[in-house]
């Protein structure tokens, strides 16, 4: 059902700094572009956190109706150890220190990473791309920068030319700095004697010696730089201009401003019509960085091997933590917090669970039509997750009093609240109902004890206690199984 013609969607946009109506360019067609890993390490809960984020923008879309092209790539090369266009490849530094090709540090951490987001409910994207899948794009666009008089070769190496770029262009005009404040603030650096301004970015950079991962192109044996891949990537699947640019808000500057630059370079428009960032992630109220050592794996969560947190959480508990808090505030996380967020999402469960149980009444007691407009506005609003969650626990509030006779749904109220809080805890949160699995291995654990208490009983010949055990456990459903080996039960 194309739902979205319904729902009038609001975007933050970073570049206006302001929430505006989402129009796509195409209606019904949805094109988003998210940044992805650098992977050359496992990523983080914090990089993760943005990954989640976007990852219910995706399925709220497809709820919505909308046909999305979602491209998230992979970086495999030429991200540097810092934004100045020096040190070392992060991959490349990886496999010398390890002694292993660089391919193999990309396939052991593209797996890794693959496998947290399939432990994590996340739906794959539409398109996952490559930096090194894509090294002649890359090339052909530096070639068009160069013939447009945006950018100048030194001894092999291309350099963006942000200063030429700024008479006509502003660049900064996403994260709001301006040139002058960028020349002032910029220090001398060892190894960028080549560029004509300080602020310049590469390109394309000359391999030297210890470089492993190198191509051939027209001005060296080198390889592309960082920024450059994401221009190439979204305007070769997305086009020249495409709805939705998301990552963290760290990518912001420089890496986003240089996007924009070379793809309005390019294309002379507008790459993209809504820019959304997220917030960060705290640990011990610092920022979740492996730079500093202050982060916890997504996998070290649900093992509970892991020196922060009091046990171990499942992923659906991660997640629903995740959108306690809205994507563009700071979020701090504890084992604290996620306990609290685990009550809150076991109640969820427990509501939703006990929804197939429920039969209708003749009259309602709960405005079930407001309350589903109310979730639809809170989603609408910027993707407002934390009030969606305020809205489903209004609903879990009405199916506990309905349990307890001081409620009623009619049959087609009950209906609408069934399909309703499903679509949206599972289809758009993407939280999952680990509480029937849990359940399970619990009832199994009850069952077995009765079991064994009804066998005591049976050998006291306490026969009454041994036929009570039996006959309200058959009451549940529950069949006991006599046998040579024991007993065995069967859940009908």
């Amino acid at each position: 059902m194309e739902i979205y013609k319904e729902n009038k969607l609001k975007v933050y946009n970073s570049l206006s700094k302001q929430k505006e109506d989402f129009k796509t360019i195409t209606d019904g067609y949805v094109g988003m572009y998210v940044c992805g890993p650098t992977v050359y390490s496992n990523a983080h809960l914090g990089n993760v956190r943005t990954f989640m984020f976007f990852d219910v923008v995706y399925r709220y879309l497809l709820h919505l109706g909308y046909k999305v092209r979602y491209v998230r790539n992979i970086t495999d090369a030429g991200h540097l150890e810092n934004d100045a266009d020096e040190g070392e490849d992060r991959i490349a530094k990886k496999a010398r220190l390890e002694q292993i090709e660089p391919m193999e540090v990309v396939q052991r951490y593209t797996v890794d990473f693959h496998d947290v987001l399939k432990n994590y409910n996340f739906l794959p994207p539409s398109i996952e791309p490559t930096a090194t899948g894509h090294i002649v794009e890359q090339i052909e666009m530096i070639k068009e920068i160069i013939e447009k008089g945006f950018a100048y070769e030194v001894n092999g190496s291309v350099y963006f030319d942000v200063l030429e770029y700024n008479k006509k262009e502003h660049y900064g005009i996403l994260s709001g700095r301006k040139v002058e404040d960028l020349i002032h603030n910029t220090r001398s650096l060892d190894g960028q004697s080549d560029k004509k301004n300080p602020q310049d970015f590469a390109l394309w950079k000359k391999a030297d010696e210890r470089h492993i991962m190198r191509w051939p192109s027209p001005w060296s044996d080198g390889f592309p730089g960082w920024h450059l891949e994401c221009s190439v990537m979204s305007t070769k699947y997305l086009g020249e201009q495409f709805d939705i640019h998301g990552g963290g808000m760290d990518l912001k500057f420089p890496h986003h401003e240089c996007e924009i630059a070379q793809s309005k370079t390019c294309s002379g428009k507008t790459p993209v019509n809504y820019w959304m960032h997220t917030n960060m992630l705290l640990l011990n109220s610092q920022k979740m960085a492996k730079s500093t050592g202050n982060f916890i794996l997504p996998n070290e969560i649900l093992s509970g091997k892991n020196n922060i947190l009091p046990k171990a959480f499942s992923a659906s508990v991660v997640r629903f933590f995740n959108m306690q808090a809205n994507y563009r505030s700071i979020l701090d996380f504890s084992g604290e917090a996620l306990e609290a967020s685990e009550k809150g999402h076991a109640k969820l469960m427990e509501a939703v669970n006990f929804l197939e149980k429920i039969e209708a009444g003749k009259t309602s007691t709960f405005d079930v039509q407001k309350w589903k407009k109310d979730c639809y506005a809170a989603m609408n609003d910027d993707f407002n997750t934390p009030m969606l969650i305020a809205h489903l626990f209004e609903a879990v509030k009405v199916i506990n009093q309905i349990k307890e006779q001081k409620a009623s749904l009619t049959a087609d109220d009950l209906a609408e609240l069934k399909t309703t809080i499903k679509a949206l805890v599972f289809d758009v949160l993407g939280l999952m109902n680990e509480n029937s699995q849990d359940n399970s291995e619990k009832i199994k654990g009850v069952v077995e004890l009765l079991i064994k208490l009804r066998k005591e009983a049976r050998e006291n010949k306490d026969w009454a206690l041994s036929d009570q055990i039996r006959d309200e456990l058959i009451a549940l459903g529950i069949q006991l199984k006599d046998g040579k080996e024991g007993t065995t039960f069967s859940v009908n």
